[in-house]
C-alpha cells in the first residue's frame, strides 16, 4: 500500500508459441495486458528452444532456431548478438557452428534477459515537477521495483515447452 493506493499485483504468463503476457491485476475483474516488445518476445522464445537442448553436445543452428520458432533469421541474429554479449549464450563459427546457452535454465532469470535486449522497459525516469509529479514518480517507481523483483523470480526453466511428440503411451 503507497499513499493510501494499492499497488497492483501482476504475473507473467507464458502462452502459445512462447509468447509473453504480462497481466495487472487490480480490484476490478479486468486484466490489462502490457505490450512487450517483439525483440523480448523473441529473445525468450530463442532462449525457450536453446533451453530444450541443453547439456547436449549439438550446438543449435540459426535456420533451425529461427524456423522452430517462427523469427526472421536477419532479425534473430542481432538478438542472439545480443545475448552473447550479456553472456547468456555461447557461440561458434563455422560449419560446425551454432549457439548453446551459456549456463543451465534454472540459472537464467528473466531480468537479465529483459536487460540484454530491452533494458529500457525497467527503466524508471519520471519528472517530480509540478503538483502532482512527486506522487506519481513515486508511485510509478513503485510499480517498477515490484515489476523488476516479480521477473527476476522467473528463470528460463519456466519458458521450456516440452516436444509432445517424445511423450509415451502406455
Amino acid at each position: 500500500m503507497l499513499l493510501g493506493i494499492d499497488l497492483c499485483s501482476f504475473f507473467v504468463s507464458v502462452g502459445g508459441w512462447g509468447s509473453i503476457q504480462v497481466y495487472f491485476l487490480s480490484q476490478e475483474p479486468n486484466l490489462n495486458v502490457v505490450k512487450l516488445s517483439h525483440k523480448l518476445e523473441y529473445a525468450c522464445r530463442v532462449l525457450a528452444q536453446l533451453a530444450r537442448t541443453h547439456g547436449h553436445e549439438r550446438l543449435a543452428h540459426i535456420d533451425e532456431l529461427a524456423e522452430a520458432e517462427k523469427i526472421p533469421a536477419n532479425y534473430l541474429v542481432q538478438i542472439l548478438n545480443e545475448l552473447r554479449n550479456a553472456g547468456l549464450i555461447v557461440s561458434k563459427r563455422g560449419k560446425q557452428g551454432g549457439y548453446a546457452l551459456a549456463r543451465a535454465p534454472k540459472r537464467i532469470r528473466l531480468n537479465e534477459i529483459v536487460t540484454a535486449v530491452d533494458s529500457d522497459l525497467l527503466e524508471r525516469t519520471f519528472d517530480d515537477q509540478g503538483h502532482s509529479g512527486e506522487r506519481v514518480a513515486s508511485i510509478w517507481s513503485d510499480i517498477g521495483v515490484e515489476f523488476e523483483k516479480k521477473i527476476s523470480a522467473y528463470t528460463l526453466e519456466a519458458f521450456i515447452v516440452e516436444d509432445s511428440s517424445s511423450m509415451y503411451y502406455i
